[in-house]
Protein backbone atom coordinates (compact mmCIF):
# COMPACT_ATOMS: atom_id res chain seq x y z
CA UNK A 1 0.00 0.00 0.00
CA UNK A 2 2.76 2.51 0.70
CA UNK A 3 3.91 1.80 -2.80
CA UNK A 4 0.79 3.99 -4.07
CA UNK A 5 0.45 6.67 -1.41
CA UNK A 6 1.82 9.84 -2.10
CA UNK A 7 5.12 10.96 -0.52
CA UNK A 8 5.40 14.31 1.30
CA UNK A 9 7.15 15.58 -1.40
CA UNK A 10 5.01 14.78 -3.60
CA UNK A 11 2.08 16.22 -0.92
CA UNK A 12 4.00 19.22 -1.10
CA UNK A 13 4.04 19.74 -5.17
CA UNK A 14 0.78 18.98 -5.32
CA UNK A 15 -0.91 21.51 -2.85
CA UNK A 16 1.41 23.95 -4.44
CA UNK A 17 -0.38 23.28 -7.87
CA UNK A 18 -3.90 23.45 -6.18
CA UNK A 19 -3.12 26.07 -3.78
CA UNK A 20 -1.04 28.47 -5.39
CA UNK A 21 -2.09 31.57 -4.12
CA UNK A 22 -2.47 30.38 -0.46
CA UNK A 23 1.02 28.60 0.19
CA UNK A 24 4.60 29.72 -0.68
CA UNK A 25 6.45 28.44 -3.40
CA UNK A 26 8.82 25.62 -3.14
CA UNK A 27 12.49 25.73 -2.71
CA UNK A 28 14.38 24.63 -5.35
CA UNK A 29 15.82 21.70 -3.27
CA UNK A 30 12.49 20.51 -2.82
CA UNK A 31 11.49 20.57 -6.32
CA UNK A 32 14.73 18.64 -6.94
CA UNK A 33 14.06 16.56 -4.42
CA UNK A 34 10.31 15.48 -6.00
CA UNK A 35 12.21 15.44 -9.42
CA UNK A 36 14.08 12.67 -7.75
CA UNK A 37 11.89 10.82 -6.33
CA UNK A 38 9.13 10.59 -9.13
CA UNK A 39 12.77 9.45 -10.97
CA UNK A 40 12.87 6.74 -8.62
CA UNK A 41 9.58 5.59 -9.69
CA UNK A 42 10.08 6.01 -12.91
CA UNK A 43 12.53 3.91 -12.64
CA UNK A 44 11.12 0.93 -10.39
CA UNK A 45 7.99 1.23 -12.91
CA UNK A 46 5.88 2.51 -9.32
CA UNK A 47 3.86 5.49 -10.90
CA UNK A 48 1.81 8.03 -9.57
CA UNK A 49 0.56 9.32 -12.80
CA UNK A 50 -0.05 12.96 -10.71
CA UNK A 51 -2.37 15.31 -11.92
CA UNK A 52 -4.60 13.96 -15.17
CA UNK A 53 -7.84 13.92 -14.27
CA UNK A 54 -10.01 15.93 -16.04
CA UNK A 55 -11.09 17.79 -12.86
CA UNK A 56 -7.43 19.05 -12.79
CA UNK A 57 -7.31 19.83 -16.86
CA UNK A 58 -9.95 22.20 -16.06
CA UNK A 59 -8.63 23.66 -13.29
CA UNK A 60 -5.14 24.50 -15.23
CA UNK A 61 -7.53 26.16 -17.63
CA UNK A 62 -7.11 29.52 -15.28
CA UNK A 63 -3.32 29.35 -15.14
CA UNK A 64 -0.35 27.14 -15.03
CA UNK A 65 2.42 26.99 -11.83
CA UNK A 66 5.44 24.82 -13.00
CA UNK A 67 7.48 22.95 -10.83
CA UNK A 68 10.31 23.11 -13.01
CA UNK A 69 11.47 23.82 -16.68
CA UNK A 70 13.36 21.21 -18.42
CA UNK A 71 14.70 21.87 -21.10
CA UNK A 72 15.77 18.15 -22.64
CA UNK A 73 16.33 16.61 -26.69
CA UNK A 74 13.25 16.25 -28.81
CA UNK A 75 14.28 12.55 -28.34
CA UNK A 76 10.83 10.66 -28.74
CA UNK A 77 11.97 8.30 -26.23
CA UNK A 78 13.23 11.17 -23.40
CA UNK A 79 9.76 12.96 -22.47
CA UNK A 80 10.07 14.50 -19.09
CA UNK A 81 6.67 14.08 -17.46
CA UNK A 82 7.30 10.54 -17.94
CA UNK A 83 10.72 10.11 -16.80
CA UNK A 84 9.54 12.14 -13.71
CA UNK A 85 6.08 11.05 -12.87
CA UNK A 86 4.90 14.11 -13.41
CA UNK A 87 1.44 15.74 -15.02
CA UNK A 88 -0.28 18.37 -16.50
CA UNK A 89 1.02 21.94 -15.61
CA UNK A 90 4.16 20.05 -13.42
CA UNK A 91 6.77 20.94 -16.59
CA UNK A 92 7.56 23.92 -18.52
CA UNK A 93 8.96 21.56 -21.23
CA UNK A 94 11.67 22.87 -24.04
CA UNK A 95 12.53 20.14 -26.32
CA UNK A 96 15.03 20.35 -29.20
CA UNK A 97 17.90 17.97 -30.75
CA UNK A 98 20.61 17.44 -28.63
CA UNK A 99 19.12 20.05 -26.24
CA UNK A 100 20.72 22.65 -27.15
CA UNK A 101 20.36 26.76 -26.46
CA UNK A 102 19.65 28.85 -29.28
CA UNK A 103 17.73 32.61 -29.03
CA UNK A 104 13.80 30.29 -29.07
CA UNK A 105 14.61 27.73 -26.24
CA UNK A 106 16.27 30.74 -24.16
CA UNK A 107 13.50 32.93 -24.89
CA UNK A 108 11.41 30.36 -23.50
CA UNK A 109 13.04 29.32 -20.14
CA UNK A 110 13.54 32.96 -19.98
CA UNK A 111 9.66 33.41 -19.85
CA UNK A 112 9.14 30.47 -17.26
CA UNK A 113 11.48 31.75 -14.91
CA UNK A 114 10.81 35.31 -14.88
CA UNK A 115 6.73 35.49 -15.46
CA UNK A 116 5.72 32.00 -14.52
CA UNK A 117 8.45 32.41 -11.68
CA UNK A 118 10.05 28.62 -12.08
CA UNK A 119 12.90 28.37 -9.71
CA UNK A 120 14.56 25.64 -11.60
CA UNK A 121 15.82 24.76 -14.84
CA UNK A 122 16.94 20.96 -15.48
CA UNK A 123 19.27 20.68 -18.91
CA UNK A 124 18.72 16.81 -19.55
CA UNK A 125 20.70 15.08 -22.04
CA UNK A 126 20.76 11.51 -23.30
CA UNK A 127 22.53 8.65 -23.89
CA UNK A 128 22.88 7.58 -27.37
CA UNK A 129 21.79 11.17 -28.49
CA UNK A 130 21.39 11.53 -31.99
CA UNK A 131 22.30 14.52 -32.63
CA UNK A 132 25.73 14.48 -30.23
CA UNK A 133 26.45 11.35 -32.44
CA UNK A 134 26.06 13.55 -35.43
CA UNK A 135 28.16 15.96 -34.52
CA UNK A 136 30.75 13.28 -33.68
CA UNK A 137 30.50 11.87 -37.20
CA UNK A 138 31.20 15.05 -38.59
CA UNK A 139 30.86 16.05 -42.32
CA UNK A 140 28.19 17.92 -44.34
CA UNK A 141 24.72 18.23 -42.52
CA UNK A 142 21.32 18.04 -44.81
CA UNK A 143 18.91 20.60 -44.53
CA UNK A 144 19.31 22.81 -41.22
CA UNK A 145 20.77 20.22 -39.22
CA UNK A 146 23.61 22.13 -38.89
CA UNK A 147 22.13 24.82 -36.92
CA UNK A 148 21.72 21.93 -33.99
CA UNK A 149 25.19 20.37 -34.64
CA UNK A 150 27.48 23.41 -34.92
CA UNK A 151 26.50 24.57 -31.13
CA UNK A 152 27.29 20.68 -30.20
CA UNK A 153 30.52 20.52 -32.02
CA UNK A 154 32.55 22.29 -29.25
CA UNK A 155 31.39 19.48 -26.62
CA UNK A 156 33.03 17.05 -28.77
CA UNK A 157 36.12 18.92 -29.64
CA UNK A 158 36.68 18.64 -25.91
CA UNK A 159 35.63 15.35 -25.07
CA UNK A 160 38.20 14.37 -27.80
CA UNK A 161 40.89 14.05 -25.35
CA UNK A 162 39.18 12.10 -22.57
CA UNK A 163 39.21 8.30 -22.28
CA UNK A 164 36.46 6.19 -22.45
CA UNK A 165 33.38 6.32 -25.39
CA UNK A 166 33.11 9.86 -27.33
CA UNK A 167 29.55 10.07 -27.76
CA UNK A 168 29.01 9.71 -24.06
CA UNK A 169 31.30 12.35 -22.99
CA UNK A 170 30.16 14.32 -25.73
CA UNK A 171 26.60 13.77 -24.20
CA UNK A 172 28.19 15.28 -20.69
CA UNK A 173 30.01 17.94 -21.86
CA UNK A 174 27.34 19.11 -24.08
CA UNK A 175 24.85 19.57 -21.26
CA UNK A 176 28.00 21.41 -19.05
CA UNK A 177 27.85 23.85 -22.01
CA UNK A 178 24.70 24.86 -21.31
CA UNK A 179 24.41 24.94 -18.18
CA UNK A 180 27.02 27.27 -18.61
CA UNK A 181 25.25 29.25 -21.48
CA UNK A 182 22.23 29.31 -19.39
CA UNK A 183 24.14 30.68 -16.30
CA UNK A 184 25.28 33.66 -17.79
CA UNK A 185 22.58 34.33 -20.26
CA UNK A 186 21.71 37.73 -20.04
CA UNK A 187 19.87 40.11 -19.21
CA UNK A 188 17.62 37.91 -17.31
CA UNK A 189 18.79 34.31 -16.22
CA UNK A 190 22.33 35.10 -15.04
CA UNK A 191 20.29 37.89 -12.71
CA UNK A 192 17.97 35.58 -11.53
CA UNK A 193 20.78 33.17 -11.11
CA UNK A 194 22.80 36.10 -8.95
CA UNK A 195 19.93 36.93 -7.25
CA UNK A 196 19.18 33.30 -6.03
CA UNK A 197 15.97 33.00 -7.30
CA UNK A 198 16.74 30.46 -10.01
CA UNK A 199 18.93 27.10 -10.04
CA UNK A 200 20.31 25.55 -13.40
CA UNK A 201 21.72 22.32 -12.96
CA UNK A 202 22.09 19.34 -15.96
CA UNK A 203 21.53 16.00 -15.91
CA UNK A 204 21.83 12.67 -18.11
CA UNK A 205 19.26 10.13 -18.83
CA UNK A 206 19.88 6.57 -19.18
CA UNK A 207 17.90 4.96 -21.89
CA UNK A 208 18.68 1.51 -20.61
CA UNK A 209 17.82 1.86 -17.12
CA UNK A 210 15.81 5.04 -17.18
CA UNK A 211 17.66 6.78 -14.52
CA UNK A 212 18.13 10.19 -14.53
CA UNK A 213 22.52 11.20 -13.00
CA UNK A 214 22.16 14.61 -11.98
CA UNK A 215 25.49 16.89 -13.13
CA UNK A 216 27.63 18.88 -10.74
CA UNK A 217 25.39 19.24 -8.11
CA UNK A 218 28.17 20.47 -5.25
CA UNK A 219 28.44 23.08 -8.12
CA UNK A 220 25.32 24.17 -9.23
CA UNK A 221 23.47 27.74 -8.55
CA UNK A 222 21.41 26.80 -5.46
CA UNK A 223 18.28 29.14 -5.14
CA UNK A 224 17.79 30.38 -2.04
CA UNK A 225 14.12 31.44 -1.73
Amino acid sequence: MKKFCLTILALVAAAFYLNAKDIQQPTAATILAALKEGNQRHVGAHYFHPHETAKYRQELSAGQHPLASILSCADSRVAPEIIFDQGLGDLFDVRVAGNVAGDDEIASLEYAAEHLHTPVIVVMGHQKCGAVSAAVEGGEAAGHLSALIKPISSAVQKAKHLQGDLVENSVRINVENVVEELRTSKPVLSELVAQGKLSIVGAIYSLDTGKVTWLSESASQTAKN
